[in-house]
């Protein structure tokens, strides 16, 4: 392709709504440009990483036996009804009307379309197991939209699904497609870390992620360098330094005028601020519950929802506290607190001597300890680790980190199946629900999170599989302009993916042009070829020169293209 004919423009500025590196020099490099918040259009160069991506996967799906298929984006609400996702979904689940009144939702995810699917073709054992996969853009209506591409409402996802006879059959086709993640990612220059993770909306029995390591990401995680546990922080167990064996003090209240949260509480009295508790009210379909944490730990409540087993949950608002429970936030406390449930994280019941809320303005109580001061309902692991928490296998103390979800895998066990009603006959002829799981790749954000791992101050560093181009010819002068020409219908018919920098305008701006869009070879031709007869190939990656003679040069490259990441 030739550069003067492409439809391509970079700046030397960093544009002001870039937010990280990967955001920068896609827009510097016009690979995307944006239409709205979190919608993005793909440029011709931003499209062919795209497609070489995708091509990745379809050859690693078709690897494990996978089919392709493309699937509506539109879907009818009474799926969504049916699996009970219409309501637990939330917000993001974009919703509309058509002119017959109809309800429609625009896909975010497939499990219903796919299991109603795959439930009206396959009837019997014999045609199992079977694997689905699209890669298909999909829409969710984010509140916040950030990181460019990497957390937008509509982006292309490949999407699979398996459906089996037997737990121990996708158990099977779990790892296979785990086994394949692996490939894919390494494939695209990519070092990710498998972690435990949450299920979330999607549902099922276990879920793990693959994370891209980058500081930039916005999902955090912890792991073991012991004995290698990984999980993300939503998911995350672990085990807290053991109490000291404190004698339970006498209670009492103390004045605390003006002082609400965690940090005020135990600057006035001189706490730690573990030792306050954290007393928070939350709105649940089954009524207003009140959470219970140390003050130094945030509150996970996605691990609360998982012990209360409740599908909504929202911190209820000041005002909402005061006119049920008759007491202002920030007083709050379990002590007396007389019909609502009081949820503990497990730290809590084995703390001695707590500051709490005393249910009244402006006081606290202090040496408040559970069982004897109060009750709790149910009791679990409902907070975050924090710094100096250790593994909950071995021991040792975690380290934590930042990173870029890539990848998902759920196994969904029979979720889907029982909840749309979908079976098959086994081998005695007895009706039973498919055992099905999920796998995701967020196929366009991999552009993002490659870019956040390969770049350097120049501008990006494509690994070669997913180069939008392996090469580019930049002639250094007038002289150098032919047999640069000549050289690039060469390589062309040979089928080399190489650009041609035809462009009127000076080498020095080729030369940054090249790497900032991240092109792995620049094959130069200048003095050096009028001089010695020779062609240079600067490795974008190394930024080693090789020299060459223009009859070697296509032989040489296609011998660095094998040595290359």
């Amino acid at each position: 392709m030739r550069l003067s004919q492409y439809f391509m423009s970079t700046s030397k500025q960093t544009p002001r709504e870039g937010q990280s590196v990967s955001h920068k020099l896609m827009l510097r490099a016009g690979l995307v440009r944006q239409l709205a918040a979190g919608i993005y259009s793909y440029l011709p160069l931003g499209y062919r990483v795209l497609a070489k991506i995708s091509t990745i996967i379809e050859e690693e799906m078709d690897g494990i036996g996978a089919q392709q298929v493309l699937l509506p984006s539109v879907q009818p609400a009474s799926l969504w009804k049916r699996s009970g996702r219409w309501e637990s979904y939330g917000e993001e689940l974009l919703r509309f009307r058509d002119r017959k009144k109809g309800e429609f939702v625009i896909g975010p995810t497939h499990e219903e379309v796919v299991t109603q699917l795959v439930g009206a073709e396959i009837n019997s054992y014999k045609r199992l197991p079977v694997t689905l996969y699209q890669i298909q853009t999909k829409f969710r209506d984010e509140l916040r939209s950030r990181g460019g591409v990497i957390r937008t409402r509509e982006f292309l996802m490949k999407d699979a699904y398996s459906f089996c006879r037997s737990e121990e059959e996708e158990n099977g086709n779990y790892q296979q497609m785990r086994g394949a993640y692996g490939k894919i990612f390494s494939r695209c220059g990519l070092d990710c870390k498998v972690v435990e993770a949450d299920t979330g909306p999607i549902g099922g029995k276990r879920s793990e992620e693959f994370i891209a390591i980058s500081p930039s990401g916005e999902d955090k995680l912890i792991e073991c360098s012991t004995c290698g546990y990984a999980a993300n922080l939503e998911r995350a167990v672990f085990k807290i330094e053991k109490e000291g064996n404190n004698s339970v003090k006498e209670m009492r209240q103390v004045p605390t005028p003006g002082t609400r949260s965690v940090e005020e509480v135990s600057r006035f009295l001189g706490s730690h601020p573990g030792d306050v508790l954290k007393s928070l009210f939350y709105q649940t379909e089954k009524g207003l519950i009140m959470a219970l944490i140390r003050g130094n730990r945030p509150i996970n409540e996605s691990k609360l929802k998982s012990v209360l087993k409740v599908g909504t949950l929202q911190l209820a608002s000041h005002d909402l506290v005061k006119e049920k429970v008759g007491v202002e936030v920030g007083f709050a406390g379990p002590v007396g607190l007389d019909g609502y449930q009081v949820i503990a994280d497990g730290a809590v019941m084995r703390g001695r001597n707590f500051v709490a809320g005393a249910n009244k303005k402006d006081t606290h109580l202090v040496n408040v300890n559970p069982d004897r001061d109060f009750q709790a309902t149910k009791v679990g692991d409902i907070g975050y680790p924090i710094m100096g928490d250790g593994c909950a296998n071995c021991g040792h103390v975690l380290s934590f980190r930042r990173g870029i979800e890539v990848g998902h895998l759920f196994y969904l066990g029979e979720s889907y199946s029982r909840s749309l009603d979908v079976t098959f006959l086994d081998e005695m002829g007895k009706e039973r629900y498919f055992v099905t799981g999920c796998y995701g790749i967020g196929v366009s954000r991999l552009p993002a999170a490659v870019i956040e791992q390969n770049h350097d101050e120049a501008g990006i560093i494509w690994p070669k599989e997913i180069a939008p181009f392996h090469a580019v010819i930049i002639p250094t002068t007038e002289r150098t302009f032919a047999p640069s020409r000549e050289l690039y219908y060469h390589l062309k018919e040979a089928g080399a993916q190489v650009l041609w920098d035809d462009r009127n305008m000076s080498a020095g701006v080729k030369f940054n042009d090249a790497d900032l869009i991240g092109i792995p070879f620049k094959i130069i031709i200048g003095d050096t070829f009028l001089e010695e007869g020779k062609i240079e190939i600067k490795l974008r990656r190394e930024g080693t020169i090789e020299k060459m003679t223009k009859n070697k040069v296509s032989q040489g490259l296609k011998e660095l293209l094998e040595d290359a990441r």
